[in-house]
């Protein structure tokens, strides 16, 4: 696998943390801890253009696709809805004073996880919540969702993946074979495979239809793994590092097929916090704890 370094996208003042596809292609939107909000262009490098500003730390963004809003996690202020056709803000509502780490919007329901170890369930038509889910005392750090299983997994600072009920809500299993904290959990594209990574720098693969069972036991990284993303065709997928790295794998095999890093690649020189996979070229973009957001094209 030929990898390239084909874009620097620079502008943000702070560490970069989260990635966002936007309903065009070309575009993505990106967030951190300077509080800004901002949009790139693949085809015009680093000409951002910032969608919103808040005064607090941005972990987590999400695209309502149906509506062409973006939802946008201000830490310790709840989420604030942004129009991004017109930049402007819509509406925000105040449903917490903890940090917001992951934010999942399925059909009309947002599911919005707080380091207060409570996921928000959000009506998405009248941005109000319906439900408050706590099943530990510990951060949520990411969430997932299997629309074949109608059922969503849950990624704890306990050590624990919980899954959900996706209609009732119900707790239905708990997995505690992590060692830490588990910062990404992430469904393959055919919903088959839960993926699940975090502090301990395991990656753990789980076969869903025979309830969870482990199918792989990965040490993936040297440090801990911030983020999973998978290829837009579901033939492979990525991980992110805080080790500065970025390690692209088979996914039919989950074997290792290329290393992206500072020394070969000129890649990022801090902890690397969120991937995104864009279906424009498939390129593969990064954002760091540098500030920088990085563009990669891969070719096999």
């Amino acid at each position: 696998m030929q990898v390239d370094r084909i874009d620097t996208f620079s502008g943000h003042r702070d560490c970069v943390y989260t990635l966002e596809g936007s309903a065009d292609a070309t575009e993505f939107f990106s967030a951190g801890g300077d509080g800004l909000v901002v949009r790139w262009n693949l085809q015009k490098p680093d000409l951002g253009e910032l969608i919103a500003q808040v005064p607090a730390s941005v972990y987590a963004i999400c695209l309502d696709k149906q509506r062409n809003q973006l939802w946008v996690g201000q830490n310790f202020d709840g989420i604030h809805l942004i129009d991004v056709v017109h930049k402007k803000e819509i509406k925000s509502l105040k449903i917490t004073s903890a940090s917001i780490f992951d934010i999942k919007i399925h059909e009309n329901i947002a599911l919005i996880g707080l380091s207060d170890g409570i996921i928000v369930v959000m009506d998405v038509d009248t941005f109000s919540v319906k439900k408050h889910l706590k099943a530990s005392e510990k951060s949520v750090r990411s969430i997932d969702i299997n629309e074949k299983t109608n059922e969503f997994a849950v990624g704890y600072s306990d050590f624990s993946v919980k899954i959900f009920d996706l209609q009732d809500f119900s707790l239905k299993l708990v997995i505690n074979e992590h060692s830490n904290s588990i910062f990404s959990v992430c469904y393959s594209p055919d919903k088959k495979y839960l993926l699940t990574t975090g502090r301990d720098a395991h990656l753990k693969v789980w076969d869903v239809a025979q309830k969870y069972q482990l199918k792989e036991n990965i040490v993936a990284h040297l440090f801990a793994i911030n983020h999973i993303t998978y290829h837009p065709t579901g033939d492979f997928f990525a991980t992110c590092s805080m080790d500065k790295s970025i390690k692209i794998w088979d996914a039919i095999n989950f074997k290792l097929l290329k290393v992206i890093d500072r020394a070969r690649h000129a890649g990022h020189g801090t902890s690397v916090n969120k991937l995104f996979w864009s279906t424009y070229e498939n390129q593969l973009i990064s954002a760091s704890d540098d500030k920088q957001i990085a563009v990669w094209g891969l070719k096999s």
